[in-house]
């Protein structure tokens, strides 16, 4: 059975994706809203692991802890700023539309242009 992937989104990311994500009914945590803001990165990774969330971040740090093999739940990665947030949320939409959760885990995924 298919698990739908629930999303936590870091301190660096704007909330206007949280509400578009979670207008669309698409299950989301922020760093604030949980008290985390200001928590090293391997909290954060913990957190959305031991709660079964795929990170959505702008922090290369993410990148380095995948690099190095930590365990996490998925992570997915936008440089800041090269996106919209229209089209942040479009993403985000099709990983959650065609990912089981368990198919990110320990997947780095890219934020790209869609066509």
């Amino acid at each position: 059975m298919s698990q739908t992937i629930k999303f936590h989104l870091d301190e660096n990311v704007s909330n206007a994706i949280a509400d578009g994500l979670k207008r669309r009914g698409i299950d989301v945590t922020t760093t604030p809203e949980l008290g985390l803001k200001g928590k090293d990165d391997l909290k954060q990774i913990e957190f959305a692991l031991n709660n079964d969330r795929v990170i959505f971040t702008h922090d290369d740090d993410l990148l380095v802890f995948h690099n190095k093999g930590i365990k996490h739940a998925g992570i997915v990665y936008c440089h800041q700023n090269s996106y919209s947030i229209g089209e942040i949320i479009k993403y985000l939409i099709l990983i959650w539309e065609f990912y089981d959760s368990k198919e990110m885990y320990n997947t780095l995924e890219f934020v790209q242009r869609l066509s």
